[in-house]
């Protein structure tokens, strides 16, 4: 070969024009206030399962159903409406892959999660982008006008990130009876800090699938687990999509010590609540202009100083992730919110960054 150009096999047309995503790279120390994982810890009954796992155990093919079963029962549904997966992202790429084909559309309110328009661009589909209204609220009006014949697939984030805004459920309701052809996906990752869900829809209204994720409140980010719901005729669908091996064993035995626990859950969610309570308390003291959040996090506008203050809280050792490049969100920092020992960190490393940066409130105080 030496001498000769080598020639590498051609790639699809879909995946030389998919978009790329960059989880970051290089020191991730510190308190991590920018992804919003839980900031603590998993319940201690998921330990114990982990260090009860032989060598045995990992041998054998992995087997969802009977977790699907138990996640089914808590949830109030059938088994055959519940789809365990590898995190809400596959779970993304699964319907994208089951609903978008050529000359179809995906409708997306804009900002918001990513990877749908990541795995969208994965197909032959048009995404199509909706800007939200002022303060982020959902353009409904907006949405309705958007949807098309060729509308084959929907996103919703409820709440949404990166703005924790949420979403009535009549506005979801009227998307999905106004596009029956179409699956409404919505996405309910920060259900545990909202409280409020659509999930009796998924089985009542043919077109409107409900995810959910074990990452958020639950603390099990590293094992990648999410769950679909919907009725039975459109989860055939998403089943054969889907890999029957892509939830790993321990990530199974590892729900089950988690949903043992609601005890922690519950506490894990109250030290949340309060503390979002208690950080946007802190940005009213400091006159920091901030969009009131359903989620474990807190959309922060800092203005033209975003990334130094982005910079001074890192060197403070607290991660937060500027956001500024989503449409709409010039000068924006998202910031998570953990139990209360995290967040008085975080609010007095907000402080001292501010001070740093010099940054002076849209209304001319300090």
């Amino acid at each position: 070969m030496t001498g000769t150009r080598l020639q590498y096999p051609a790639v699809s047309a879909a995946v030389r024009h998919m978009k790329e995503y960059h989880p970051p790279l290089g020191d991730r120390g510190g308190l991590r206030l920018d992804f919003n994982e839980n900031t603590l810890a998993c319940s201690p009954r998921v330990i114990e399962t982990l260090r009860s796992i032989t060598a045995a155990d990992l041998t054998r093919y992995p087997e969802r159903e009977p977790m699907e079963r138990r996640v089914a029962e808590r949830l109030g549904l059938a088994s055959s409406q519940v789809l365990l997966t590898n995190g809400i992202d596959e779970a993304i790429h699964v319907l994208c892959q089951t609903y978008l084909d050529a000359g179809s559309e995906m409708l997306l309110p804009v900002p918001t999660y990513t990877m749908y328009e990541v795995y969208a661009s994965g197909t032959q589909a048009r995404v199509v982008s909706v800007p939200t209204e002022d303060s982020f609220r959902f353009p409904l009006t907006a949405v309705l006008k958007a949807i098309t014949p060729a509308t084959r697939l929907i996103c919703i984030a409820n709440p949404n990130s990166p703005t924790g805004q949420a979403v009535h459920r009549e506005d979801l309701l009227r998307v999905a009876e106004a596009a029956p052809h179409a699956a409404v996906l919505v996405d309910e990752a920060y259900f545990h800090f909202h409280g409020e869900t659509v999930l009796d829809l998924a089985v009542r209204v043919p077109n409107v699938i409900v995810a959910r994720t074990f990452s958020k409140a639950y603390g099990l980010a590293g094992l990648r687990l999410g769950v679909l719901c919907a009725a039975e005729e459109p989860m055939q669908w998403m089943r054969r999509a889907i890999s029957p091996y892509s939830v790993n064993s321990v990530a199974l035995a590892c729900l089950s010590a988690a949903l043992d626990d609601e005890d922690y859950l519950r506490w894990y969610v109250s030290e949340v609540l309060a503390s979002r309570a208690e950080f946007q308390a802190a940005l009213d003291r400091l006159h920091l202009p901030y969009w009131p959040s359903q989620a474990n996090f807190v959309f922060v506008n800092i203005g033209a100083r975003h990334r130094a203050f982005v910079d001074a809280m890192r060197r403070r050792g607290v991660l937060v992730r500027d956001r500024s490049t989503d449409p709409g969100c010039q000068g924006c920092v998202r910031i998570t919110v953990g139990p209360r020992e995290h967040t008085e960190q975080a609010i007095a490393a907000v402080e001292e960054s501010l001070a740093e940066t010099g940054w002076t409130s849209f209304g001319g105080k300090r």
